[in-house]
């Protein structure tokens, strides 16, 4: 499992011309998984980003949780996290694992950071066409991978 965290002010997902997850300040999720990403992956993902302290404290210092400031989170599934282009120009995905498990393990990543610990979680939508405004902070990205 792959998740490129991004540090946000505000982020919005549209798909055919609506929008389908829109935040404040927090963090917007690229997540993709691989064929050997287990439950246990998705568990351990959240665990850390949740715990992740990238926000500035009052001495500007990076100290804080999205907790701590009250963050929400955008989460887009991103299946070409795990493109190859060592052989050629155009990218292989045959690391990235095939929809219908993906699917299973990225609903399941978006309610473990929801019930577990009481984020408010925004979507993209699975496998669609998605068009994605981050309204970046610092910048700061984080790639984290399990």
């Amino acid at each position: 499992m792959k998740v490129i965290v991004q540090k946000v002010l505000s982020a919005s997902c549209t798909v055919d011309n609506k929008i389908t997850g829109k935040i404040g300040q927090g963090f917007m999720l690229l997540v993709g998984f691989t064929h050997s990403d287990t439950i246990e992956n998705v568990k351990k993902m959240a665990k850390k980003i949740v715990g992740l302290r990238i926000f500035e404290d009052e001495c500007g210092k990076m100290n804080l949780s999205i907790n701590d400031v009250k963050g929400e989170i955008l989460s887009i599934s991103q299946f070409t996290l795990y493109g190859d282009c060592n052989k050629g120009n155009r990218p292989s995905f045959v690391n990235s694992m095939s929809p219908e498990p993906a699917i299973k393990l990225y609903k399941q990543f978006n309610e473990i950071l929801r019930s577990e610990y009481n984020m408010v979680v925004e979507e993209g939508i699975f496998g669609a066409h998605m068009i994605l405004d981050p309204i970046c902070d610092g910048p700061v990205t984080i790639e984290l991978e399990f």
